[in-house]
């Protein structure tokens, strides 16, 4: 990404939030970084270094601003192909896909060899994708020590390191700090404390924001037990595997009433799975969206709801059952179908919130299922035996659905492997949901294969 200094520096002066994550200023007297809407005095123009990234940043021998805390800066979405192709990167190194599974397993899910993807994500974001995971992992760590009361233990593992010793060394050098050090009170007062068994989080996104109609599309289709939109906030059951476990919990998601934010809540069984988590409810609620950019592309159509979002998915598995079950009737009608499918074979959860008492059902889980019992829940015999087929291609490794969604570039894989036409959901499938930053609209096309006949002939 080539950054135009001086429009940069202008941005910086006026504070403006259109270019909060966009990009990130390095001041050379203080070492230190900080986002373009940082509230301290502008730095002398002569001091500053720009960077595309808080990665790029710390690669260059700056710390973060414990003010502005550059942790906290939205995505960064784009509709350049080869910017996306880092974005797309970027999304799966946020859900620890790098960790688990290797660069060269990333670049070949996104169907190119790693020595592309690091070509690529140099010109993006200005350093390589494993020092990119790095700088991640210690702003969520920066995170933790400061908006929770988690043991420095606790922050070392959910932040995604393998050892406390590796943490603290690597913190000490990045940061010119101890870890403990963010525990302390910037501004007099007392540490933040924080309930036991819920973690919260502030996420930024660029304003405006239309939560009303994100939450309303989401509570529209929420599933009986595992979603919920209750007095505007949306909530849910949460299921992440991570090293061979399985993390389980819920999140609960609204909107602040003073900062360009939304608050998420936790629960803290989902600390070692907090690194997903964060990154699926980025996509879920498009929050690296710029709205001056889709305003300036649509024009009049984005004049009555300023603000209105792309809602995305926060389970790639769950969306892509979710939108065969979905074919061809209404939208409540698919809601009826997927609450049976869940309260059948989902698993039981314990939540302090009435309506969340079942997690979706897992891959493996149904997987094991024979077609039969799915058709019973009130669905034709060729969509149960989809459903199936769908599980067995995700647990046994042939169709990989994270980071959430990526389905629609799956879904195309599997329309066209052997010449098909693209797959075309009705308008309220899940399907419609694309990934943060993938703002395209695929129109009905009244000639194209139903969703689950292809699905089937496909993965049977």
């Amino acid at each position: 990404m080539t950054l135009d200094s001086n429009i940069c520096y202008r941005a910086l002066k006026a504070r403006d939030a259109r270019f909060d994550g966009r990009f990130f200023v390095a001041v050379s007297s203080t070492r230190i970084y900080c986002r373009p809407v940082c509230t301290v005095r502008p730095p002398k123009r002569e001091n500053c270094r720009f960077f595309p990234s808080a990665a790029a940043a710390e690669a260059g021998g700056y710390r973060p601003c414990l003010r502005c805390r550059p942790e906290l800066a939205p995505g960064n979405a784009s509709v350049d192909a080869t910017s996306r192709l880092a974005q797309a990167a970027a999304s799966m190194l946020e859900d620890r896909t790098l960790d688990q599974e290797g660069l060269d397993t990333l670049a070949g899910r996104l169907g190119i060899t790693d020595r592309h993807l690091r070509r690529a994500f140099g010109a993006e974001f200005g350093v390589s994708p494993v020092e990119f995971a790095q700088t991640q992992k210690l702003l969520l760590a920066k995170r933790l020590l400061t908006d929770t009361a988690l043991p420095v233990t606790e922050v070392a593992f959910a932040s995604g390191f393998g050892s406390v010793r590796r943490f603290n060394a690597l913190f000490k050098q990045r940061y010119r700090l101890r870890p403990r050090q963010l525990r302390a009170p910037l501004r007099g007062g007392s540490p933040i404390a924080a309930a036991a068994d819920v973690l919260k989080f502030e996420l930024s996104f660029r304003p405006p924001f239309d939560w009303s109609a994100v939450s309303a599309f989401l509570g529209a289709r929420a599933i009986a037990g595992v979603e919920a939109l209750e007095g505007g906030c949306y909530r849910r059951t949460v299921r992440i595997p991570i090293d061979g476990k399985e993390h389980t919990g819920w999140i609960a998601v609204e909107m602040s009433p003073r900062k360009p934010t939304l608050r998420v809540a936790v629960s803290a069984s989902l600390a070692r799975a907090l690194p997903p988590v964060l990154s699926r409810v980025k996509a879920l609620m498009d929050l690296a969206c710029h709205p001056a950019d889709v305003a300036q592309a649509l024009g009049a159509l984005a004049k009555r709801r300023p603000g209105l979002r792309v809602p995305g998915a926060f389970d790639g598995f769950e969306m892509a059952v979710r939108a065969i079950l979905g074919q061809q009737v209404t939208v409540a009608g698919a809601r009826t179908v997927a609450g049976r499918f869940a309260a059948t074979f989902g698993d039981p959860i314990e939540t302090p919130f009435d309506s969340l008492t079942t997690l979706f059902p897992s891959a493996n889980r149904v997987a094991a299922l024979s077609p039969g019992r799915i058709a019973r829940l009130g669905m034709p015999g060729a969509r149960a035996r989809t459903v199936v087929a769908l599980a067995r291609a995700v647990a046994d490794g042939r169709l990989a659905l994270v980071p959430p969604p990526l389905f629609c570039q799956s879904r195309v894989a599997a329309a066209t492997r052997r010449g098909d036409s693209v797959i075309q959901p009705p308008d309220h499938s899940p399907v419609h949901q694309e990934p943060a930053g993938h703002h395209e609209h695929d129109g009905p096309d009244d000639t194209a294969a139903p969703l689950d006949q292809v699905f089937h002939d496909r993965l049977a």
